[in-house]
């Protein structure tokens, strides 16, 4: 198939932003935009202005959808990379963009250090030991399988880096630890959902409908909200 890849880039965090589209053929219509961009790094290409296309810069790890380092907008959708076959595109017409919640570094990287620092100001931890009840085991396992790439920010309408809601990537992993916590004490997570999660969601469940690994966020924030807000016990 025939694949015309329009793509973002930026050379710095301060460099002005530029388009770059690159025309090349695929025959494996199972290559995912991972191995695509694998490819061209590899190749020594131009563009369709004669342009070199150089290294296009882009974050992976596992390619095995299990880190989401390879979060990306393709197609206008925050997707996986590793998760995004050229089979989906029956019109060979690719758009890459980086995350646009986040600061880009360079071309498709973007600065996540905001997302794993809301984790920290929760504080998501346990301060006691504890033992997790067998009717909890179900959600535990489901929070437990975000990846934290930043998808479900990415169309969270009420989720900024400078804006005190945390979004989906905190109120995932915060579950967690709720379901876990020793209801006779009060904990500071506790305190901290209802500022920076419950306070500032709108409740749109784009974050449900975008999670790369189907993690059901809504049967999450159920049961947060009873423990945190509502004052039921777990």
């Amino acid at each position: 198939m025939k694949l015309r890849i329009d793509i973002l880039r930026q050379k710095s965090p301060e460099s002005k932003p530029y388009r770059q589209i690159i025309e090349l053929n695929c025959d494996n219509d199972e290559t995912t935009i991972s191995s695509l961009l694998n490819t061209i790094n590899s190749s020594n290409l131009k563009d369709i202005d004669s342009n070199d296309v150089g290294e296009i810069k882009w974050d992976c790890n596992c390619l095995q959808k299990k880190c989401g380092a390879c979060a990306m907008v393709i197609n206008g959708r925050p997707r996986l990379a590793c998760d995004t076959k050229l089979s989906e595109f029956k019109n060979g017409k690719i758009t890459l963009e980086p995350l646009k919640k986040f600061p880009t570094v360079c071309d498709l990287v973007v600065d996540r250090t905001p997302m794993f620092e809301n984790l920290k100001n929760l504080n998501v931890w346990l301060e006691d030991n504890s033992e997790l009840k067998p009717k909890k085991t179900e959600l535990a396992y489901e929070a437990s399988r975000c990846i934290q790439c930043g998808c479900c920010l990415e169309v969270c309408p009420n989720f900024s880096v400078d804006a005190g809601f945390f979004g989906a990537s905190a109120t995932v992993p915060v579950s967690r630890i709720i379901s876990e916590l020793n209801k006779t004490k009060g904990y500071d997570v506790l305190k901290n959902y209802r500022k920076n999660i419950y306070n500032g969601c709108g409740k749109s469940l784009s974050c449900m409908n975008i999670c790369p690994v189907g993690i059901d966020i809504q049967n999450l924030m159920v049961n947060s909200n009873a423990v945190s807000v509502w004052k039921r016990k777990n």
